[in-house]
């Protein structure tokens, strides 16, 4: 019984090794003189070549190319770049269409926004303006007294005092136009933002418009950076 057993196993284990052996792929190329190889392992001479892998019974299992040259793999490389490029433009356009929908469910949701970004810069260009009216107030006795020196060199103090209030005008001035410039930016994000809703509300995919479009002529505002209504325009 031992033997038999003994016999069955030897059997098989030649039958495994026979298996495992004609399962063995055959590599074959030509290499750069023209000349045929075999082998059963892959053969260094073809690796910049063409190369066929073969089955026991001569029959083609696979071609492989050949490696790429330095360019070919910094131009592959390339082409992966752009891909996860624009792999990452097309799940941020995802993602902030996403956002939109969320923050804004409805028009009136999002010209309340709009409404809360440009009453900032409205007060903001409120407590300037006052700021100018102080100014001029401030001025108009300094420009009386200053008539009195016309012809004549005027005083150091007051020749100081008119310097330093015009300053401040042009200051303030400065500051309302950059507010005004804001006030424009914020009006253009906000436009393309609910051109972009309006689609999304009408059912188009989040994405699927590509990635979210610049204002026209105008850099997209950040939202808040506004001088703060409590703050005091400095002069």
């Amino acid at each position: 019984m031992r033997r038999a057993c003994l016999a069955a196993a030897c059997s098989l284990a030649l039958v495994t090794g026979t298996v495992a052996v004609q399962a063995s792929p055959i590599y074959a190329c030509v290499d750069a003189n023209g000349k045929h190889i075999t082998s059963d392992r892959p053969i260094a001479e073809c690796l910049s070549r063409e190369h066929r892998v073969l089955n026991p019974d001569g029959s083609t299992r696979e071609i492989r190319s050949p490696a790429p040259t330095a360019d070919e793999q910094a131009e592959l490389e390339a082409r992966e770049r752009a891909r996860a490029v624009r792999a990452a433009i097309e799940a941020d356009a995802v993602r902030s269409d996403r956002n939109l929908r969320s923050r804004y469910p409805n028009e009136a949701a999002h010209q309340r926004a709009r409404a809360a970004a440009l009453d900032d810069v409205r007060r903001t260009l409120q407590l300037s303006q006052r700021r100018l009216d102080a100014l001029a107030a401030e001025r108009r006795p300094l420009q009386d007294e200053a008539e009195f020196y016309a012809g004549r060199q005027m005083p150091p103090l007051l020749k100081q005092q008119l310097d330093g209030n015009e300053s401040a005008a042009d200051a303030q001035r400065t500051l309302m136009a950059n507010q005004e410039a804001e006030t424009l930016r914020i009006n253009a994000a906000f436009d393309v933002e609910l051109a972009r809703l309006r689609a999304v509300w009408a059912g188009a995919a989040p994405g699927s418009l590509g990635p979210m479009p610049k204002a026209s002529g105008v850099s997209t505002p950040s939202r808040g950076t506004a001088a703060p209504a409590s703050a005091k325009p400095k002069p």
